[in-house]
């Protein structure tokens, strides 16, 4: 039982998602900063940044606020477009950069020069 733990945690698996948790927590004042500019722009064209009271009605003196699934599904998209735009897209950038310069053909040795200039020398004698 505990070889068999062990074994669980050495795999990549459980590794990447601990190393996944703490980046994330990481980048959650990144986030969050960028959740909250965007949430003052709101703020600043609508009038709050929050729409909990739009459509909110009262049955039998208890107040139901549709708007509460607004304000969470705005907070939901502009968590992701901050993490799109901030972690996704200059990342997805340096893996194609990675990638090009791999693709890039490696200069010949000098064993394949020399090679070239032998098959070249006896062409030309020919």
């Amino acid at each position: 039982m505990i070889n068999g733990f062990k074994e669980f945690i050495a795999k990549g698996n459980a590794l990447e998602l601990a190393v996944a948790v703490i980046i994330g927590a990481a980048f959650s004042p990144i986030v969050t900063a960028i959740t909250d500019v965007i949430m003052a722009i709101i703020a600043g064209v609508v009038g709050q940044p929050n729409f909990d009271d739009v459509l909110s009605f009262a049955i039998n003196g208890s107040v139901v606020r549709p708007g509460t699934i607004i304000t969470a599904i705005v907070n939901f998209l502009l968590v992701a477009v901050a993490v799109y735009f901030a972690i996704v897209v200059p990342l997805n950038k340096i893996k194609e950069r990675r990638k090009t310069e791999e693709e890039a053909p490696a200069d010949p040795t000098e064993a394949e020069l020399l090679v070239q200039i032998r098959d070249l020398l006896a062409a030309g004698s020919k």
